[in-house]
Parts: C-alpha cells; sequence; structure tokens
C-alpha cells in the first residue's frame, strides 16, 4: 500500500529525498533478497546514524507499521523481506569502521560495512576477522549477525557469534540499549549471544564490535580427489576420529566441478566425482605435519590423489572457485534453490545417497557445495520460474532434504536463517514447548509485532496472523 503523504514527507525531511524510496518502481529493487520469495516494502530509508534508526523506529511505531532491518541483500532464507509491508531500513550508508583497536585485537563497525573490508583494514597491521561467508564481498557485518552466519574457515575459529563481542541495538520503541564490550567476559546475561542469530526480529543492530585473529605464520591448501562420494564423505569423519581440526573442510560433487571449473579454470578435475578441498594454519613446522597427516588419511579413505597448492596464487584460484560456485552455477541454471541443513559429519555420505534418491523422486539434477567439516549440506536445486510448479517442486524437494537432516540428528538451518523459508519446519525440530518459550523472548522485545514480522516462528507461534498482507508473494 502507498504511505500517508504526511510519512514520506517526514521521512524525507529526516533523512533528505536521497534517504527516502517510496515509488513502487524503486521498491521493486528491494522486494527480494538471494532466496526464492518476494514481498515488497511500502518504503526503503537510509540512515546514517543510531539517532536516525530511533526516530525511523518511533515513526513507523506511531503509523503501526511494519520494520524490516535489510542489509546487503544477500541472505538466502527470506530473512530481509519485507513480508507485512511497511518501512524497510536499509543499513547501507551506515558502513563506517568506528575503530581498529589492534592493542586489544578488536574492531567496532556499523552494521553496513562489507565483511571483507574488515579483514582489508586488519591485514596492514597483520590480523583479519575470521568468519567468511562466501559472498563476503558482498554480504555485511549487520546481516551476518542478525543470520549468524558461517562461512568455509569457520570449522576451525567459529561463526559469527564466536567474535561478536559487543552490540548497540534498538529496540521497537526506540529504547538505544548496549551489550557486552571488549573484555573477554562481561558480567550479567548474555544479550550479544541473544540478538546474534535473532533475524532482525528483536531488535535492529547498529554497532557491532568483532575480535580481530592474528594471520597465521603458514597456511596450506590441499585439493583431495575422488571417485565416488561416499569415500569422500566418509574421510570427513576419518579425519575427525584422527583428532585433526582443519581451519576449512569443503565438498564439491561431480557436477558442481564441472560447473566451476568452465566459470573460474581453478584447476579442479572435470572427471571427479568429489573433491575435499582442505585449508591447514599455524606455525611452519606443525601445519607441515597436518598437510602429512591429512594426505595420509585422504589416500587411506579413498582419494585418489592429494594436490597441495604450490603457491598463493594456486591457494587462492582453488578459492576462487570454490567461493564463486554458486556464481558458476548461472551457466546451467539461471535460477535455483540452495538450502543449509546440518547433520552429524558421519552422516555426510549417507546424507548425499538421500539427497540424490530426492532428487531422482522429483526428477531434478540436484549438485552439492557445502562445509563438508561442520556437517553443513548445501543442495542445490535447478528449477525454471517459467514451468508452473516447478518452483513448488524444488521447494518439497528441498523440505525432504531438510527433513532427512533433522532425523539424522541434524538441524533445518546452519547459517542462513529460519527467515520465512523454513518457519513452519522449525516445528519440526523443536517442541510446542521451545516454540512458546522463543515466542515469549519475541514478545518480550517486540509486543506489537513490528520487527520482521513472519520470520522464524511456524504460523501460529508468531506475528503473522497480526500482521497479515495480501500482496505477500510466496
Amino acid at each position: 500500500m502507498a504511505l500517508a503523504a504526511t510519512l514520506v514527507h517526514d521521512l524525507e525531511t529526516l533523512l533528505g529525498k536521497n534517504g527516502v524510496l517510496s515509488r513502487p518502481a524503486d521498491l521493486t529493487l528491494y522486494e527480494y533478497d538471494g532466496g526464492v520469495d518476494k514481498a515488497q516494502p511500502d518504503a526503503v530509508v537510509f540512515p546514517k546514524t543510531t539517532d536516525d534508526v530511533v526516530a525511523l523506529v518511533r515513526m513507523a511505531r506511531r503509523a503501526n507499521l511494519a520494520i524490516v532491518g535489510r542489509g546487503a541483500g544477500t541472505g538466502l532464507s527470506g530473512g530481509a523481506i519485507a513480508r507485512a509491508g511497511g518501512i524497510m531500513i536499509s543499513f547501507a550508508r551506515m558502513n563506517r569502521i568506528l575503530e581498529m583497536d589492534i592493542e586489544n585485537e578488536r574492531a567496532v563497525v556499523q552494521p553496513g560495512v562489507v565483511n571483507l573490508d574488515i579483514s582489508l583494514a586488519a591485514a596492514p597491521f597483520g590480523y583479519f576477522y575470521a568468519p567468511d561467508p562466501s559472498s563476503q564481498r558482498a554480504c555485511t557485518i549487520g546481516g551476518n549477525v542478525a543470520e549468524n552466519a558461517g562461512g568455509p574457515h569457520t570449522l576451525a575459529h567459529g561463526v559469527t557469534t564466536n567474535h561478536v563481542v559487543s552490540l548497540e541495538a534498538v529496540l521497537p520503541d526506540g529504547t538505544v540499549i548496549e551489550a557486552g564490550g571488549k573484555e573477554p567476559d562481561v558480567a550479567g546475561y548474555d544479550l550479544v549471544g541473544l540478538l546474534t542469530g535473532s533475524e532482525g526480529t528483536l531488535a535492529l543492530v547498529t554497532k557491532i564490535g568483532v575480535r580481530l585473529m592474528r594471520q597465521p605464520e603458514a597456511v596450506k591448501t590441499l585439493l583431495a580427489i575422488y571417485g565416488s562420494t561416499v569415500e569422500a564423505g566418509n574421510t570427513v569423519g576419518d579425519l575427525t576420529a584422527r583428532g585433526i581440526v582443519p581451519v576449512a573442510l569443503e565438498m564439491l560433487d561431480g557436477p558442481m566441478l564441472k560447473m566451476v571449473e568452465a566459470a573460474t579454470h581453478a584447476g579442479y578435475p572435470m572427471d571427479a566425482a568429489a573433491v575435499l578441498l582442505i585449508e591447514v594454519e599455524g606455525l611452519t613446522e606443525a601445519v607441515e605435519e597436518q598437510v602429512r597427516q591429512i594426505s595420509e588419511v585422504c589416500r587411506s579413505s579413498g582419494a585418489t590423489e592429494v594436490r597441495v597448492a604450490q603457491s598463493a596464487e594456486e591457494r587462492e584460484l582453488l578459492w576462487k572457485g570454490r567461493k564463486n560456485a554458486f556464481g558458476a552455477i548461472g551457466r546451467v541454471s539461471p535460477t535455483y534453490y540452495v538450502q543449509d541443513g546440518v547433520v552429524p559429519r558421519t552422516k555426510i555420505a549417507t546424507t548425499l545417497a538421500a539427497i540424490d534418491e530426492i532428487g531422482k523422486k522429483y526428477g531434478l539434477a540436484i549438485s552439492n557445495v557445502f562445509h563438508a567439516g561442520d556437517g553443513n549440506m548445501h543442495p542445490i536445486i535447478p528449477f525454471d520460474p517459467r514451468k508452473p510448479g516447478d518452483l513448488a517442486r524444488a521447494q518439497k524437494a528441498g523440505e525432504e532434504i531438510l527433513d532427512f537432516c533433522v532425523q539424522a540428528g541434524g538441524s533445518i538451518t546452519g547459517e542462513h536463517g529460519v527467515g520465512m523459508e523454513k518457519m513452519e519446519l522449525l516445528a519440526h525440530q523443536f517442541s510446542d514447548d521451545t516454540l512458546d518459550l522463543i515466542a515469549r523472548f519475541k514478545k518480550l522485545f517486540d509486543p506489537h509485532c513490528a520487527l520482521n514480522p513472519g520470520k522464524v516462528l511456524p504460523t501460529g507461534k508468531g506475528c503473522m496472523e497480526i500482521r497479515q498482507r495480501a500482496e505477500v508473494v510466496l
């Protein structure tokens, strides 16, 4: 629906005309994220300060409008979709690195800072920011905090929540709160942990303190090549059994390898059934020993060849292939549906077999590229939006895959978040009592269901019944 002219005027008075979008043509650009769902906001606004966010939240509250925070729009679960319309607050212009405290290994940034830019700013001092989603050249730290993003190199270092030490956030009534600090352990409840991964349903984060890590002395990248996905999957468990924890352990299957190599020429074998991309880091002597042990385990588990990158350029090329994998899929299918269920590492081989069977059941050529080290599966399900029912078929296959992950002792999401895509599936993982407790937290922070309604909690447990909107496209 169109916003009242008086409200548009008030928004423009606060932010300037170039800080507000309200024309339908402009809003179309903000009706989607990296997933498959769409819904258009009534306005998009671009604050530059925390005070701007406070004023916007209070305006939205007076007008009884929903509020949706948005980072770079690279999310994959519909988290940044304005499902009930309202005002979308884009943090694109809150993009400053406020402090680099190298002595305490900390940085303070605004939510619109691009993930990779933190590491680039820390690099001259010999430091980096560890969580590295595949979209790290585009995704922003605010979105990473909302979804508790992971990445290839979080196997040993941990995901976003392990590297966020403090937050400033605006509550739905305009109250500004601060949680955490530079200290290793701050007194009181862990509000930082609660807000990280809350998907914009509890508060709008306006400032983030992160932990920086020292760059390692040595880094080595290995590519283990397999004639079957079963052998590659079993290797992950074998490495764990030996007590070997690389900083990254990624898997690509045969169909994915062909797409990636055709697009990036990264040096991947075109005739392999699967590869493991493995990275270790640390002191030079320790790294050399780990490379020897990993090569031994890979070969004993069925690898036909184990390559070790001989230069920084070769290493970067291998990672370029992995991190550009989703883009490479576009050469084969312009549209696809991706999931991120998690299973125990010992269940990777059986889960890959189940994904293959589900693909055959629905007539879908599913390929796989995923964080094998922590069992975070990323089945890629192609579909043609021009064919009636094709998206629904892909979504049904995705639902069955996630159900299998839960039955295997895993989770419906490892890093993409629940969003609107998996909210009904949350009931497959948690009991009613647990869902009721989550709902109580939501109502405590957001009693009027203003923040990102229609996300995370299943129908009947969340806010969508209060803020239903007919224009939602599912």
